[in-house]
């Protein structure tokens, strides 16, 4: 808590305050988060895409009075608001929370790297929460923004911070590193990430490492070249009497460092490895096998070398570490209800975050919370549950249930609560298993939340709808990723319409709609009104454009406000018909498609008078939009053929804007066109198969979005000789195992695969398709593969097998493999 006073006194001590007793308890940069307004402080930061000064009216309204602002806003329009205007807000938000930072004398960890952070850090409250009262970053909030938001949630009773940091371009670290303040500094490891803007990995490292210029010590991994080599080169530029050199505390598998690892030995689901330590050799165990957990864990146990615990207890607490999954999972529930299964953790911080999450599930009516006894929290219990009561005060939360002791204990709490309509406690998961039906959850959304004692994997089964095996499972962060990528390409003013067609390139329609819509893209695009139909009915609200309208689909289009592509003289004169004959208050939205070249559908150059003259007749018709389609713009070869179409579609739109009453809004680019083709941005652009990662020209810089994967239904011994499959054409050239698996080519598995020619990935290794794909199953050759099992998982296509890859084996395109992943496979979204 900071009183406004002290605040305006750092940032603008000229600014005038109308409420000076204000103290500051929350801090807000994103304006649909509003929960305390009489004590929040909003930064309106100004980003490449959203202003926040665009919703300062809408925060205001809602009873916010605190505002750091950039552009100087009336203070006659709020005239109960303290605003105080400065030059930057992100700069200004780091600056109030490095003075809140410095209340605290505390050790505090800061954590940097390409990767891993996020895991060491929650590793670290893992092993260490029992002996400290532990603070630590959400999630993976490590920007610019986000560590700042981070730090702030320090309060009295924490005796440790655990802090990650990352950045994406030269002299952020400053000033986070002001923010962070970290005692003690952890170097993850260096590679690929973000480094588009510097100039190598070197120096990457460097600016990484000014994380860590007043830490009292700095853990690190002498193995990573670039890291070990730019330490002593960067301390040996950088002392002064501000700046002293760090604790060096490193580990090496190779070289000599403090924690030698001399040797490493893996089990079933374990890895042990002996260590020299201040000349003693010691082992240690982790209950991971991966290289990565490795790495992971070494940063932990230097981390508890450093602070003087004894490997024996070290030890216990390696063996109680849990993977961190760090994700929330949204699956499809019984009797049309959605799971949000974040049941890997509990603890107050998160609960914030996945309550923010289910409010905005609109697609349905009614929101479930079901939470397990919060473990270790460190706080009094009254006070814990007091604030999980208060959290769900106002929150649109309408049905609590409660599992375990504590909660229970404490039901009058919620049973009080006039926001929910509905609660229940259970002592155990299984009382919650046996009392419970499944018709009780009818079209609802349901966060689970649970403690990993509790078991709530149970519940989770126990309201998932039964499909088979087989799912595709949609990384929406990975969108959000690539949508962000793209956006940061283009101007302030230019507007995004995404393409949603076909199921959303087969990643789910609604799903993503609702995550674009909450991202604030400007347009949606469909192929056929039964689409626009179904995103209207679950709660799209963004305006739809409709590629191939239908002439039985008018009335519904109007109904539903979706708006037509519009691209012959024939549907131009029967929609305006329509339209005549409805008592519309408002003209209503069309858009005109143009011909420049791809000669699929659209107006020729000669047809654009005739098409002016039936609008001047039709008042009761508006364009929105004039655009066309670019037919090679992934392809270099075709240059000058598409400047060429740019240049017949700017002809055309001045031939239509010059005798239409309004100026509609332009838009030509796709995917490709919005890398190749910068200059031709316009109003508007149209993002495609890009935003769902796959793009020939910046393929390494997205993030395919989704991995189609299924399970071994049966595992079988096949000997020399004999035939697999319909039609005998898969022989066994040896004595070997094959695996059915439960994928077939209505799942879109394509038969084209079939024997030898395509691949699943299984167990870090490709395996070949044995015989012809069969309609629900497929036989695969595990001769070779070591250690398969019936139940284990396999990966059709993914971050092992890439969709380009299944196009090249078949002969098609990427847009194809997409699509043809069934509608009967069950999406799984889920955020990091």
């Amino acid at each position: 808590m900071l009183p406004i006073k002290e605040i305006v006194k750092y940032l603008n001590p000229k600014t005038l305050l109308v409420s000076e007793d204000t103290n500051i308890e929350y801090v807000l940069t994103d304006s649909r988060k509003l929960i305390n307004p009489q004590d929040t402080l909003f930064f309106a930061i100004n980003g490449s895409r959203l202003d926040g000064h665009n919703y300062i009216e809408e925060l205001y309204e809602n009873g916010l009075r605190n505002f750091v602002v950039e552009n100087e806003i009336s203070q006659k329009d709020f005239p109960e608001a303290n605003i105080i205007v400065v030059k930057n807000t992100v700069l200004a938000l780091q600056k109030v929370v490095s003075i809140h930072r410095s209340k605290f004398d505390i050790p505090v960890i800061g954590i940097t790297g390409s990767n891993g952070k996020t895991i060491v850090k929650e590793w670290i409250h893992q092993l260490l929460h029992e002996d400290f009262q532990t603070v630590r970053s959400p999630k993976s909030y490590n920007s610019q923004v986000g560590v700042p938001l981070s730090v702030w949630s320090m309060e009295e009773k924490h005796s440790l911070a655990i802090f990650e940091a990352g950045i994406s371009e030269p002299n952020e670290m400053e000033n986070i590193e002001k923010v962070i303040q970290p005692t003690i500094g952890i170097f993850t490891n260096i590679g690929s990430a973000h480094g588009q803007n510097f100039l190598n990995d070197t120096h990457k490292t460097k600016e990484k490492l000014k994380l860590f210029l007043k830490s009292k010590v700095l853990i690190y991994c002498k193995d990573h070249t670039a890291i070990n080599k730019s330490i002593a080169d960067f301390w040996a530029h950088t002392i002064n009497e501000d700046v002293k050199k760090p604790i060096f505390f490193s580990w090496s598998k190779y070289v000599d460092a403090d924690i030698q690892i001399i040797n490493k030995e893996k089990e079933f689901n374990k890895t042990i490895f002996t260590c020299i330590y201040l000349g003693k050799e010691e082992k240690f165990t982790i209950p991971f096998t991966d290289s990565s957990s490795l790495e992971n864990a070494m940063h932990c146990i230097a981390l508890m070398l450093y602070l003087k615990f004894d490997v024996v207890k070290i030890n216990k607490k390696l063996n109680m570490l849990k993977r961190i999954e760090m994700r929330l999972e949204q699956k499809k529930g019984v009797n049309n209800s959605i799971v949000i299964n974040d049941s890997y953790n509990s603890d107050i911080d998160s609960i914030k975050i996945a309550l923010a999450f289910l409010v905005q599930q609109e697609q349905t009516q009614k929101r479930t919370v079901i939470l397990s006894d919060i473990l270790q929290s460190g706080m009094p219990a009254i006070d814990l549950y007091t604030a999980v009561d208060e959290m769900l005060d106002g929150s649109e939360i309408d049905r609590f249930i409660g599992v375990g002791k504590d909660v229970s204990h404490f039901k009058y709490l919620f049973n009080k609560n006039e926001t929910l309509k509905e609660t229940s406690f259970y002592l155990t998961t299984e009382d919650f298993l046996s009392e419970e039906q499944v018709s009780n959850f009818n079209s609802e959304a349901i966060l689970l939340k649970g403690a990993r004692s509790f078991h709530f994997e149970k519940i989770s089964t126990f309201l998932e709808e039964k499909i088979h095996a087989t799912v595709f499972e949609v990384n929406l962060n990975a969108i959000i990723h690539n949508l962000k990528y793209f956006t940061g390409r283009l101007k302030a003013n230019t507007k995004v319409m995404v393409m949603v067609k076909a199921f959303a390139y087969g990643a789910g329609s609604y799903e993503i709609a609702k995550l674009l819509e909450f991202h604030r893209v400007d347009y949606l695009g469909v192929a056929y009104a039964d689409e626009g139909i179904t995103l209207r009915k679950a709660g799209i609200d963004l305006p739809i454009m409709v590629l191939n309208p239908e002439v039985r689909s008018f009335d519904a289009m109007v109904r539903y406000q979706l708006e037509p592509e519009i691209y012959s003289i024939d549907l131009l004169k029967q929609f305006a018909e329509k339209i005549d004959l409805l008592d519309l208050k408002n003209p209503f939205p069309i858009h005109v498609n143009v011909d420049t070249g791809m000669k699929r559908l659209g107006f020729d150059f000669d047809e654009l008078e005739e098409v002016l003259k039936i609008l001047s007749k039709n008042k009761q018709l508006t364009v929105a939009s004039i655009f066309s389609h670019l037919a090679a713009s992934d392809e270099g070869q075709w240059k000058i053929f598409t400047e060429g179409q740019i240049e017949k579609f700017n002809k055309a739109f001045l031939v239509l804007c010059d005798s239409l009453p309004n100026t509609p809004i332009k838009h030509l680019l796709n995917s490709s066109g919005i890398i190749r083709y910068p200059d031709a941005q316009f109003d508007m652009v149209r993002l495609g198969l890009g935003l769902y990662g796959i793009n020939s020209d910046k393929q390494k810089d997205l993030v395919p979005v989704g991995t189609f994967k299924t399970t071994i239904s049966q595992i079988r011994k096949i000997k020399k000789g004999e035939t697999v499959g319909y039609g005998r054409v898969g022989k066994m050239e040896k004595d070997g195992f094959i695996a059915v698996i439960a994928v077939g080519y209505s799942d879109g598995f394509s038969r084209a695969l079939s024997n030898g020619k395509g691949n699943v990935f299984i167990h870090g290794q490709k395996c070949k398709v044995l015989g012809n794909i069969c309609m629900d199953m497929s036989m695969i050759d595990i001769s070779n593969l070591k250690g398969a099992k019936v139940g284990d998982e396999v990966e059709v296509f993914g971050s092992n097998i890439s969709v380009a890859e299944i196009a090249d084996q078949i002969g098609s395109i990427t847009y194809e493999v997409l699509t043809m992943v069934s509608e009967r496979v069950k999406r799984v979204f889920f955020v990091e």
